[in-house]
């Protein structure tokens, strides 16, 4: 079952498109790493999926039923609006700047928005969110005195009011140090196996997306550049073999017809860059006995913020 489906979602400010005809696909139980530079549009398009920014055109289908669209009467979400169904109800939020009052406790603030929500039996649910993010000990506690880690775990058990099937959660990592990153890391997580909560979470930690995302999504310009999984992901960023030979041409298909499973790149160089599940030393076997003289053979790793930073450059895929 998708999740969440976006067809064709454009929003314009001031006669400027942010985000335009975008694409998205989020399966149940998907770890999404939604991945994209300042300013690509990634606030805007989790904004639209929840509702409280209508699209200028284009959709969102939620839950493969309810829909977010233009047409939608209004996007006051805050009022209990869900566009044109109940769907954007399934959906917790933690996007940008949290709305915290620093004068109340942990549990008031908790208790103030399921007040606003209308959230039935909202006490014990409160209580219940707070247990969820560790912060139980402290719900009494003040939030001005607290960390921004402690601020941030807040933050999620606000969005888990309500029981939601879906978290979209902006930059969760921000501003924490490495310590507090990797326990919000190890939390979501958690929540997702544990509730069976399907978690979309936008990062520029991509270290940490790698952790935890089983797909993926890259947006450049306000446009999807590409959707993948984290195993497709894994395959491009594995190890590559570099291979120089004095007459290229011939060695590219030499190799090309013991090793049609290989992916193989020409480069303007010269040499072949050769990916896949190879081994170097047959490789250089079937080259010696081909007669090739081979000048160079070593191993290259692409690394996984070259590769994400890559696509949303729109630079060219490896194939």
């Amino acid at each position: 079952m998708n999740v969440i489906e976006a067809r064709g979602l454009t929003k314009v400010y001031g006669g400027r498109a942010v985000v335009s005809d975008f694409a998205m696909t989020v399966a149940a139980g998907d770890i999404y790493g939604f991945v994209g530079k300042n300013g690509a549009g990634k606030s805007t398009v989790m904004k639209m999926i929840c509702g409280d920014v209508l699209p200028t055109a284009g959709e969102v289908v939620l839950f493969e039923g309810d829909r977010v669209s233009a047409g939608a009467a209004g996007a006051a979400r805050a009022a209990g609006s869900a566009g044109d169904g109940e769907g954007v109800r399934r959906i917790g939020v933690l996007i940008e700047e949290l709305a915290l009052l620093p004068n109340l406790s942990a549990y008031r603030n908790l208790e103030a928005k399921a007040l606003a929500w209308g959230i039935v039996d909202g006490p014990a649910l409160c209580e219940e969110a707070l247990r969820l993010v560790g912060l139980s000990s402290v719900g009494n506690k003040k939030v001005r005195g607290f960390s921004l880690g402690m601020k941030q775990r807040l933050g999620l058990a606000m969005a888990l009011l309500g029981n939601p099937d879906v978290l979209l959660l902006d930059e969760p990592f921000n501003g924490l140090d490495p310590e507090a990153t990797r326990a919000m890391r190890n939390l979501i997580v958690r929540l997702a196996e544990s509730l069976g909560i399907t978690v979309v979470v936008s990062s520029h930690v991509l270290d940490q997306l790698d952790r935890m995302a089983t797909r993926y999504g890259v947006i450049a310009d306000g446009r999807m550049v590409r959707e993948m999984t984290a195993e497709e992901v894994a395959a491009e960023c594995r190890s590559s073999l570099r291979v120089r030979t004095e007459n290229p041409a011939r060695a590219l298909a030499l190799l090309e017809e013991a090793y049609p499973a290989l992916a193989f790149k020409a480069e303007p160089d010269g040499a072949l860059v050769v990916a896949g599940d190879y081994d170097d030393g047959a490789i250089s076997r079937l080259l010696a006995r081909s007669g090739e003289v081979v000048r160079e053979l070593s191993q290259d790793h692409r690394d996984l913020e070259e590769y994400f930073v890559e696509l949303m450059e729109g630079g060219a895929q490896y194939v």
